[in-house]
């Protein structure tokens, strides 16, 4: 049996830089001497995600276009934050408010995902968020056009088994979060 061992950087530049996306290439040494001197690392922003409910027992989903996906998807809300300079429950209630005009009562973390820790650095602050209402217009980015779509707490396992809810941080999200809930009712 073999205990995974971390890989060595020996190199590491950045090749392609922009305020949402850089591209770095690494040169690193696998723990059997192997050298690959052409891997590369998506290095992202951290993410925020929010799994809210109304007091009514409907949770806040939206519809928007994806690009890279080609589709149009039914995810919870969210979006991307400086993990350096902001706190990420602050940055998922604003995130939640932009998309959707809805505040929160309270906000609790339930956990951190890793996005996809092979080729990208992102990580998913997940929180759930209770007293969810409407209280003001969402904000968009001009690149954004968002369905804001109430789901009854009780479609929402459903609907992901049905193929509605593809997104996987938000099928993550929405596993624990339920299971949270059932934690704390029953």
């Amino acid at each position: 049996m073999t205990t995974p061992q971390p890989w060595i950087i020996l190199k590491s530049e950045t090749v392609f830089k922009h305020r949402w996306y850089n591209l770095r290439q690494d040169t690193v040494q696998l723990p059997n001497g192997l050298i690959l001197d052409d891997y590369f690392v998506s290095v992202r922003p951290a993410g925020a995600l929010v799994f809210p409910v109304t007091a009514d027992g409907q949770v806040i989903f939206v519809r928007q276009y994806k690009h890279a996906a080609g589709k149009i998807l039914l995810e919870l809300p969210g979006g991307m934050f400086d993990a350096e300079t902001e706190d990420p429950s602050e940055a998922a209630a604003r995130e939640f408010y932009e998309e959707t005009g809805y505040s929160v009562a309270s906000i609790s973390p339930i956990g951190i995902l890793y996005d996809n820790p092979t080729k990208d650095t992102s990580q998913v602050h997940l929180f759930i968020a209770h007293g969810a209402q409407l209280t003001g217009a969402p904000e968009w980015d001009v690149t954004e056009c968002v369905e804001v779509v109430p789901i009854p707490l009780a479609e929402v396992m459903p609907k992901i088994m049905a193929g509605e809810i593809q997104v996987s941080c938000s099928v993550s999200l929405c596993f624990m979060a339920l299971q949270h809930l059932q934690k704390t009712v029953f």
